[in-house]
């Protein structure tokens, strides 16, 4: 059972923020720090990605471990009210694993990062290391096969 008004649940709903939220911008701090320069939230791409690599072809997602449930200690479903929660939590997961198979589709290498490995600096090092590898490698390898089936 919620405890709180219905005035004041909306007014603290209402300061849930779906950009620049802390996580992120722990990681667009370490991308930075690594010499990555990138392009924040393209509308024009599904999902709206929330850091994109535009030459690269890569989208990173930061992602709440609650709303988008991850599954860690951070991802519980809340007592009360489950009839709402459980439905919306479970749309939330289907509309994002639709929105990363369309860019995907699309030429996009799609990544994911969740809130709990934002929060860990080893966690986060290494997926720092893991968009520098999977963006600057496999865009190598793309040119390289170009180039060789082109003749050039």
């Amino acid at each position: 059972m919620d405890n709180t008004t219905p005035e004041v649940r909306s007014a603290v709903m209402s300061r849930i923020r779906s950009r620049n939220t802390k996580p992120e911008l722990i990681v667009r701090k370490a991308l930075h720090a690594a010499g990555l320069r990138y392009r924040l939230h393209r509308k024009d791409l599904l999902g709206h990605p929330d850091i994109v690599f535009p030459s690269r072809r890569v989208a990173v997602f930061v992602d709440g471990c609650f709303w988008h449930q991850h599954g860690c200690r951070l991802s519980h479903i809340p007592a009360s009210r489950q009839e709402y929660w459980v439905p919306k939590l479970a749309r939330n997961r289907q509309r994002d694993e639709m929105n990363r198979q369309s860019l995907s589709q699309s030429g996009w290498r799609v990544l994911s990062v969740w809130e709990c490995e934002a929060r860990d600096s080893v966690r986060l090092e290494t997926l720092v290391a893991e968009v520098l590898n999977k963006a600057i490698r496999d865009v190598s390898k793309t040119r390289h096969s170009l180039a060789h089936a082109t003749g050039r």
